[in-house]
């Protein structure tokens, strides 16, 4: 009995299959899709395996940590530390501390800078976007979220957006102008993510409230899969269009997908013709999921964020596992669609996430950052030598 690809997509998270050989959904190239301008980020296929290209021309795999965002410096009892070493200065600590240590590390790329500052069932909420100076401040690749919507499956308070309603298309052409004009000209700026784990057809404990965007019970009918993925088009082409009218030349790397809950085609195929990769978001099995997605639509792959935590004998400090990014990153160069790979960090351990590569009194953890390092190394020996 043949296996549809959309009950077969619905049915990998969590357990992966590993080494699949069917065909491609539909046959993808960046063609038609924007100007790859060689001043900026882009992307090209080369011997059968997918690169970003950096400005200068080299290959580039992008290597990035998530979530930096200083306030865990200004507690009571330690924005002594932001005051007297930073100068309470933005400047000074992206330049004197975030810059020479992600070079340091091995990291080449900001992933995403916003960080998790108050997590509820009616208040989770991240910090802010970084601006186009901080961005030059920090001085390297970055990408940068585009605030379109907030459907996040961590999202606890709106509801959800109309996608073919005028409004809508009027605040995604307000976003546009707030964020890709002062970044349209950046060759530093690799893309634009948007929404951070879209609940399409799924929800969490915060926002059962208002249930997913789509009922999957509809998946069943021919003419709800039609509906699903006229909805997910529309969204894709409003987004992309208002991208596209004040930025010409980054990439689109779209939403971060939860890669451990269903995912139907319907959305990825409507996705396909308007953005330029398929980012994910996944802390169980990025090597496995990221190797069936890529293998299921030929495009481009990223890992947009994920880590595991190693717990301490204080339940308010965690650590980011520096071993077990070591093993991810060894497989996904193994994936001719991956292109890249942006570590949950955080920079700082605040007392939300409880994680971090800093701790509170701004002391990296030596024995993570030394296997990050290593790792990071060891790709970007890979890609030099590719």
């Amino acid at each position: 009995m043949e296996f549809s690809r959309r009950r077969f997509l619905l049915s990998i998270v969590p357990g992966i299959m590993f080494g699949l050989t069917s065909a491609p959904v539909a046959s993808y190239s960046t063609a038609g899709k924007r100007q790859q301008n060689p001043s900026f980020f882009r992307l090209k296929k080369s011997k059968g395996r997918w690169w970003l290209v950096h400005p200068d021309g080299h290959n580039f795999f992008s290597l990035g940590l998530n979530h930096l965002d200083p306030a865990g410096l200004r507690y009571p009892e330690n924005i002594h530390i932001w005051q007297e070493k930073y100068d309470n200065s933005m400047e000074q600590w992206l330049k004197r501390s975030v810059r020479p240590n992600l070079v340091d590390w091995g990291f080449n790329t900001l992933g995403w800078n916003r960080e998790v500052v108050t997590r509820g069932l009616t208040h989770h909420r991240h910090s802010r976007h970084f601006t186009f100076e901080e961005y030059q401040w920090l001085d390297m690749p970055y990408c940068h979220q585009l605030p379109f919507a907030e459907f996040h499956q961590w999202e606890a308070e709106t509801r959800h957006p109309d996608f073919f309603s005028s409004v809508f298309a009027d605040w995604c052409d307000f976003v546009a102008r707030e964020h890709c004009v002062p970044l349209a000209q950046d060759p530093k700026l690799i893309g634009y993510f948007y929404i951070d784990c879209p609940t399409w057809i799924h929800t969490r404990e915060e926002n059962e409230w208002k249930g997913p965007l789509f009922n999957p019970d509809r998946l069943e009918s021919p003419a709800g899969r039609k509906e699903l993925q006229e909805m997910a088009t529309q969204y894709y082409k409003v987004t992309h269009d208002a991208i596209r009218r004040y930025d010409p030349n980054h990439l689109i790397l779209g939403d971060r997908y939860e890669a451990n809950e269903p995912l139907p085609m319907e959305v990825v195929e409507g996705a396909m013709p308007y953005v330029d990769v398929l980012s994910f978001q996944d802390f169980k099995e990025p090597v496995g999921h990221l190797h069936t997605w890529h293998q299921q639509t030929g495009m481009p792959v990223l890992w947009a964020d994920g880590a595991r935590k190693k717990k301490t004998h204080d339940p308010d400090i965690h650590r980011t596992d520096g071993h077990w990014y070591a093993q991810v990153l060894e497989g996904l160069v193994q994936n001719p669609g991956c292109i890249g790979a942006h570590l949950c960090g955080a920079y700082i351990r605040n007392k939300v996430r409880k994680r971090g590569l800093i701790n509170r009194e701004d002391v990296p953890d030596a024995e993570m950052v030394n296997a990050i390092r290593a790792a990071n190394k060891k790709v970007q020996n890979w890609v030099e030598s590719y």
